[in-house]
């Protein structure tokens, strides 16, 4: 019996039996806003939003094996405000995806930055270490 783990060849090579699902399955649709009442006002006009979740898993599209990761998003609201219960909704969706985090983290921050067209928004994903390595990646928007 050979204890080697599988190579990424072999591993492509049987790309239709990974547990997993590709990005696509992901609907940044369900993430819902609502009207920031102190978007005009001159105390609310920096005011900054900081989200988090240690309960954040994905899926290697390497080997297979779930991925856990802390996620933290800031951002400064113009018009509109995240949901949490959408964000948290959506962050679920990522459970059976197969995605890299340096992909992810940019995806992530388009699809929020596409929903509540934010003054300024940052995606921090912290990810639990595996084999000894940790690993974050940041990912910045700022609006012109």
């Amino acid at each position: 019996m050979d204890d080697k783990p599988p190579t990424r060849d072999q591993f492509e090579a049987h790309d239709k039996t990974l547990p997993f699902v590709g990005p696509e399955a992901v609907d940044p649709s369900i993430l819902e806003c609502f009207e920031y009442e102190y978007a005009d006002s001159p105390i609310g006009g920096n005011t900054e939003i900081v989200t988090s979740t240690d309960e954040f898993t994905s899926v290697c599209p390497f080997s297979g094996l779930p991925d856990f990761a802390r996620v933290t998003i800031a951002y400064t609201p113009v018009r509109h405000c995240i949901e949490l219960r959408s964000l948290k909704y959506y962050l679920l969706s990522y459970r059976n995806v197969g995605i890299w985090y340096e992909h992810l983290v940019n995806r992530v921050l388009g699809d929020l930055v596409n929903a509540c067209k934010p003054k300024h928004m940052k995606v921090v994903i912290e990810c639990n270490p595996r084999g000894g390595i940790r690993s974050t990646v940041t990912a910045e928007y700022t609006r012109e």
